[in-house]
């Protein structure tokens, strides 16, 4: 069984005691069907050493790798982790760029060749050869169609993953291949492009898959939602747009750090 996520006083509190200094981004590629593909990879000092997490992080549609590094920062929140921020080509969007003029993440199995699940697989096989990954703590998130990809990524991968968090998003169509799993959802109850009531949706899904305690605790602004299973439902819902909201990266941290797998 996972251990009950239990949030420290104050949000953050026991984050800012580390010691331990965050690891800058370094620009790192893999040739996947003949195509570079490359992230920044944020690797901490003692990664070849001693079991080490990993966070694959996932920009949204017209996002960098760059840009999620610096906002986002979660080798800051979790400087013993190595941190993964690859970048999407060019991709038609579901719900803006049919043209494919902009960055992002393949939107279902098979579709792109499923150039974005062999980069991951890549990613992942060369970080297992070159330092010591702790395998039980492995954890997917991400953002807009980087926050669906996390999606596909449990649904096509889940094996990989203790859990994920994904933000405004949704992926109903691989919610038959989810297994349970801890998850914690970000959503912004005005997102004019991920409607609420879509990630709504999403998240009954989620509660009736990881069978979740239909009255749900309050937490410093989370909604939790216990299981039956050990695989809690959190939800952050703030009231903005689809905007990622500054405090949910250290919320998240959190709530990675309290569910290895068991």
């Amino acid at each position: 069984m996972h251990r009950p996520f239990v949030l420290p006083l104050a949000a953050g509190i026991w984050l800012g005691a580390t010691v331990a200094a965050a690891s800058p981004p370094v620009r790192r590629e893999w040739k996947v069907d003949g195509l570079v593909r490359e992230a920044l990879v944020c690797v901490p000092p003692h990664a070849t050493a001693q079991p080490t997490p990993v966070i694959f992080a996932f920009h949204g549609h017209g996002g960098t790798a760059g840009n999620a590094a610096r906002s986002w920062s979660y080798q800051t929140l979790w400087p013993e982790a190595l941190v993964v921020y690859p970048q999407g080509l060019d991709t038609p969007g579901r719900l803006t760029d049919s043209a494919g003029a902009s960055p992002g993440w393949q939107a279902a199995a098979g579709e792109q060749g499923d150039r974005d699940l062999k980069f991951f697989d890549a990613m992942l096989a060369s970080l297992r050869n070159d330092y010591r990954i702790d395998d039980r703590r492995v954890y997917c998130t991400g953002h807009s169609n980087g926050g669906s990809f996390t999606y596909l990524l449990w649904a096509q991968r889940g094996g990989v993953f203790a859990a994920v968090a994904p933000s405004s998003a949704i992926d109903a169509r691989s919610l038959p291949a989810l297994r349970p799993k801890p998850v914690f959802h970000v959503a912004g109850e005005n997102d004019p492009l991920v409607k609420f009531v879509w990630q709504k949706q999403m998240i009954a899904g989620l509660l009736r898959l990881d069978r979740c305690d239909p009255s749900p605790s309050l937490a410093l602004g989370l909604v939790v939602h216990a299981s039956k299973l050990g695989t809690p439902v959190v939800t952050f819902i703030h009231p903005g747009g689809h905007e990622f909201p500054a405090e949910a990266p250290p919320r998240i941290v959190e709530f990675f750090q309290a569910h290895p797998k068991p």
